[in-house]
């Protein structure tokens, strides 16, 4: 029985013409990139183009492309190298509530040696308030973190104005743009982004491989000791297969990005549509204009989204219930706290994200027993009502007066 994967958001399966851009790498040209025979030169001319490819998508020199193992790796070395490097001149960083554990958990780490951090709140849809930002900038501030896209709710966050707000006060802006790339065009020179951070396996490219942006003129301190890899700032031999399919994989959802993104836009707002007409009580997390194309992060009333989840799973769709990343934690979502999901609705919470390969038929499906689930477990929820709060009762009176 085939998969319904409805969770592109965690991982996307890799393109077939990425597959086929990888494979010499894998075989026939396995030189190391910092070799000097022909098979070495072939590699490091890959890695070379491959950063190219990278640069000139979002606008950037080549040289300003650091290659690493992915997004939490990015992540680490923008918060940690920055913030070594400027500590000269502050200890304070700016970051918001609803950022993934990559950067949380980076950020709670140099509080412990030095740091201070401010974490932002959002309001109802996830976004941060630019006031907000401006005033919580101090002499000491070094560093602005915000996402460029939740992983969990799909809000878009104002990146440009954010940019120029920390511009305007000498800060370096980073963005995680994991979850972007690839769905939102980014130029990073007109968005005043400093650093950025990618992960190939995101845009139907392979798993193990990222990359990390920083413009020419920020310093940052590099946390990998050994090799002179990455312009000595990132030892480690070269992963040249996940470079060139991670270029690749970046340039085909270039060419293709309006025609893909308009396409799960329709799938995206059809599953929405139908949710909101068929079953009451129900709430659309995130920004519904500033919004992911294909993120569908809904709750459901009283009901468990874990239990949605593995019903689910039973008829082989592939749904989440929020971060990949945090999805073995029992916690409820930081980033649902965030906004402010009611208690009778937070729980009750699945993320569908859909991807190019999705098609109508298997969003009907998915439909079709999310419906189905929701309806069967409204109605035990009646029936426990109805027993709690009129047939017990009646049964209580009876056996306390009949022992009388």
């Amino acid at each position: 029985m085939k998969n319904y994967y409805f969770d592109n958001a965690a991982t996307t399966q890799i393109d077939d013409n990425v597959l086929k851009e990888m494979f010499p790498y894998l075989t026939s040209n396995y030189g190391n990139a910092s070799s000097t025979y022909e098979i070495g030169r072939i590699s490091r001319e890959a890695i070379e183009k491959s950063r190219n490819i990278i640069s000139k998508i979002i606008n950037s020199k080549p040289a300003e492309i650091y290659f690493t193992s992915g997004g939490s790796e990015s992540d680490n070395t923008a918060l940690r190298g920055i913030a070594s490097a400027y500590k000269h001149k502050g200890n304070h960083i700016i970051t918001s509530q609803i950022e993934h554990p990559a950067i949380l958990e980076t950020c709670k780490y140099l509080e412990k040696h030095g740091f201070t951090v401010t974490y932002l709140p959002v309001d109802e849809h996830g976004l941060i308030n630019l006031e907000t930002l401006e005033n919580s900038i101090t002499n000491s501030t070094i560093l602005i973190s915000i996402m460029f896209a939740n992983n969990e709710i799909g809000t878009i966050e104002p990146i440009k104005r954010i940019g120029e707000i920390a511009h305007k006060h000498n800060v370096v802006f980073h963005t995680d743009a994991v979850q972007a790339i690839g769905n939102v065009r980014i130029d990073v020179k007109e968005m005043n982004i400093d650093a950025l951070s990618l992960s190939g396996h995101k845009f139907y490219g392979p798993k193990g491989i990222g990359a990390l942006y920083i413009n020419e003129k920020i310093h940052f301190d590099k946390l990998i000791f050994g090799g002179h890899q990455e312009k000595n700032m990132r030892a480690g031999t070269e992963n040249v297969a996940g470079i060139v399919g991670m270029s690749k994989a970046l340039e085909l959802a270039d060419a293709q990005f309006e025609n893909h993104t308009e396409y799960i836009k329709y799938l995206r707002n059809y599953i929405i549509e139908n949710l909101q007409k068929d079953i009451s009580n129900i709430k659309i997390n995130g920004d519904l204009i500033n919004r992911l194309p294909g993120n569908v992060n809904i709750s459901f009333k009283n009901i468990n989204g874990n239990k949605i989840l593995l019903d689910l799973d039973e008829k082989k769709i592939c749904v989440s219930t929020g971060s990949a990343c945090s999805s073995s934690s029992n916690n409820v979502s930081h980033v649902l706290k965030a906004i402010n999901v009611p208690e009778d609705y937070i729980n009750g919470s699945v993320r569908i994200t859909i991807g190019k390969n999705n098609t109508k038929e298997e969003v009907d499906y998915l439909l079709y027993h999310i419906k189905n689930i929701i309806r069967r477990e409204s109605w035990k929820l009646r029936i426990f009502s109805f027993l709690t709060h009129y047939y017990l009762p009646i049964l209580y009176e009876k056996l306390t007066s009949s022992s009388k």
